[in-house]
Order: structure tokens, then C-alpha cells, then sequence
């Protein structure tokens, strides 16, 4: 993609996250991006991430992966309403409804839309799709937290 991820954009003091953060060395570096009025992540889950079926991954890293690009979205829809800088998100509430057993080996797409954004809370509804086939959906609160001392200094 041409475009910058939400997730390169955070400041460094928050860029450390397992999910997404680009200061993770062991993390799983996701990024998202901008799909019109949407926002999209792309992600092949390593075998390792198994359920309790072999072959399909397990629900925490469908959660991981909803929350992740639920908080760069929010980041990304909050930067773009008001034309500050990006800033960094964390999770009020995350609720997920699985669908469909999530199949490992393919890449995973990651859906995202904005229903809300109200002061620091932003309120994202989430789909997680395997081939096209929507596996997962569900509805994150996020919250707006304050810039790193450094970075208040300069707005």
C-alpha cells in the first residue's frame, strides 16, 4: 500500500504494543489503513496461534486482532475529524461475537468502520472475514489517551 499505517504514526513512547506496536520486536507489527470509509488490516496468523482445533485459530488472537485495529482506527478517524496528530487509543470495551471456526493459513482481513466519536470516546463496529467469509464480528470502545509529556509540549 502507498498509504502510511495508522499504527507508524503513534509516538514512539506508545509504539510498543504486542499487536501492532512498530517497537515490538516479538510483536506481530499489523497495520492498518484507510478503505474509504472503512479501514482495513491484513494478517496471516502463524499455526502457533491454534484453538483447540487443529487447523483454526483460537479466540484470544481473533480478540487481539479485533482490538488492535479497533484502537489504529479510532486513532485514524479521531486524526482525521479534527486534523491533529494521530494519538493513541486503548480499549473501554471490547465485545466479540465468533461466527465461524477462523481457518489458519490464510491471510485475515480486518474491517473496520466508526459509528461514533464523542469527545475521547470513539465507538468502532468490526468484522473479521477468512477468504471472504465472515468469521467474526463485533464492537469496540475506545478510549483517547493523553499525547507522551514530549509530544504535549509541542501542541
Amino acid at each position: 500500500m502507498d498509504q502510511t499505517a495508522f499504527q507508524d504514526l503513534y509516538p514512539d513512547d506508545y509504539a510498543n504494543c504486542y499487536g501492532c506496536g512498530r517497537n515490538n520486536k516479538s510483536g506481530l507489527h499489523l497495520k492498518s489503513y484507510w478503505d474509504g470509509e472503512e479501514s482495513v488490516c491484513r494478517h496471516t496468523p502463524d499455526s502457533r496461534y491454534s484453538g483447540g482445533v487443529p487447523g483454526f485459530l483460537y479466540g484470544g488472537m481473533i480478540a487481539s486482532l479485533m482490538d488492535c485495529h479497533g484502537a489504529g482506527t479510532a486513532a485514524a478517524a479521531k486524526s482525521r475529524e479534527t486534523g491533529e496528530p494521530i494519538s493513541r487509543f486503548v480499549t473501554a470495551s471490547l465485545k466479540v461475537d465468533y461466527l465461524k471456526p477462523t481457518p489458519l493459513g490464510i491471510e485475515l482481513e480486518i474491517r473496520a468502520r466508526v459509528t461514533e466519536i464523542k469527545g475521547r470516546k470513539v465507538t468502532v463496529n468490526l468484522r473479521l472475514l477468512a477468504d471472504n467469509i465472515l468469521c467474526a464480528k463485533g464492537t469496540a470502545v475506545m478510549v483517547e489517551i493523553p499525547a507522551p509529556p514530549a509530544e504535549q509540549e509541542t501542541r
